[in-house]
């Protein structure tokens, strides 16, 4: 009986190692975008109690800048308010000339978001990693990206 016990734990002691060598080592690749709300601002759909309130939705479609304020395509999605003057859960489509990018999660108010990236498509169909956001105060949104593709 005991030496049964010692190949079942020599098993899983065995398949926890490949499992930990075959995950990805390689460093993620990075991408910096600038959502740009000062030319097409979201839109803000008020419900419930007038104001900011729990509810309330925005609606966003916006050129996607790179760091040279070149347009290199387009940021839309809609954000759903949670936490009044704190926080929206979004979701929204990063699209560029080689395929799109979709995030969701919890966007700050202030300081930085770090929003899962969820898929893709063309040259980011596998994508996985997540984005940081962060509202510069000026209409300006600085995503960057820190990726895999499969």
């Amino acid at each position: 009986m005991s030496s049964h016990y010692i190949s079942i734990k020599s098993f899983i002691f065995l398949a926890s190692l490949i499992g930990i060598t075959s995950c990805r080592q390689d460093a993620p690749e990075t991408l910096v975008t600038i959502a740009d709300a000062r030319v097409h601002p979201a839109k803000v759909i008020d419900v419930g109690e007038p104001g900011d309130s729990v509810g309330d939705i925005l609606t966003f479609d916006q050129p996607l800048l790179d760091q040279q304020d070149k347009q290199i395509g387009n940021n839309s999605g809609t954000c759903i308010r949670t936490r009044v003057a704190h926080s929206f859960q979004c979701q929204w489509t990063l699209t560029l000339d080689n395929g799109s990018i979709q995030v969701a999660g919890r966007e700050f108010d202030k300081g930085t978001s770090h929003i899962a990236i969820v898929g893709g498509t063309g040259q980011y169909a596998g994508i996985s990693g997540q984005m940081e956001s962060i509202n510069n105060g000026d209409g300006t949104f600085t995503q960057t990206l820190h990726y895999w593709t499969r």
